[in-house]
């Protein structure tokens, strides 16, 4: 927990930095932490637009959109997109927005109960403790049947993990094993030789809500 404090407002954030109550975000917000993501020249057109959509969209549906769908929506590229939020989608463009990845799932939340308990059975006659969000709890628990089971569930083309999606998914497993952190996006694309509409189509619910589920990681 800490305080961010500019032009005599303050702001109280989580231990990685978001807003703890998104309601609380005002467009001082995003000027005041804006030197922390490594965006030192100030926010442009640019930036905001993409702000503005993260927040409207979150407003409008309960949902955080997508890399893809800002991306998409503001035409961007993911060479754009990282120039403008270098610290990555998740941990930049949405931090400014005031949406932690908590705030982003609010309403599959509703579903708590039921969600928990159909997540915990799974194949092979084993058993995973999973969030309500279905994210796994303890990454060391993953294992190949349980990227497979995932898949399954998802939106992946098929429900057929290939040799593109595995590609992903080791990397983001190695990356977390050796930094113990979640490599953003634009690592992950960079070291699989994809742009972000080839990771839309391998992974359609999203990057975070997709790829790095089914690898077992979970932002804290």
């Amino acid at each position: 927990m800490g305080v961010l404090k500019h032009k005599g407002k303050s702001y109280d954030l989580d231990s990685s930095g978001f807003l703890t109550d998104t309601e609380r975000w005002d467009e001082n917000f995003p000027d005041a932490i804006a030197p922390q993501l490594k965006i030192e020249k100030g926010l442009t057109k640019e930036h905001w637009d993409v702000i503005h959509y993260i927040r409207n969209t979150y407003k409008k549906t309960g949902i955080c959109p997508t890399v893809f769908e800002s991306c998409r929506m503001n035409g961007l590229r993911r060479k754009q997109l990282k120039k403008l939020f270098p610290t990555g989608y998740q941990r930049g463009a949405c931090k400014l927005a005031g949406i932690s990845f908590r705030d982003s799932h609010k309403q599959q939340e509703l579903f708590t109960t039921e969600a928990a308990e159909a997540l915990h059975a799974v194949a092979s006659k084993k058993s995973y403790t999973v969030d309500v969000r279905g994210f796994l709890m303890d990454p060391d628990e993953w294992d190949e049947h349980y990227a497979i089971h995932r898949a399954y569930e998802m939106k992946i083309p098929g429900g057929k993990l290939t040799e593109k999606h595995w590609k992903v998914i080791n990397f983001l497993r190695e990356s977390y094993k050796k930094n113990n952190e979640i490599p953003n996006v634009y690592d992950t694309c960079e070291a699989s030789d994809l742009e972000l509409e080839d990771l839309e189509q391998l992974f359609p619910d999203g990057y975070h809500r997709g790829a790095v589920k089914i690898a077992g990681l979970r932002l804290r």
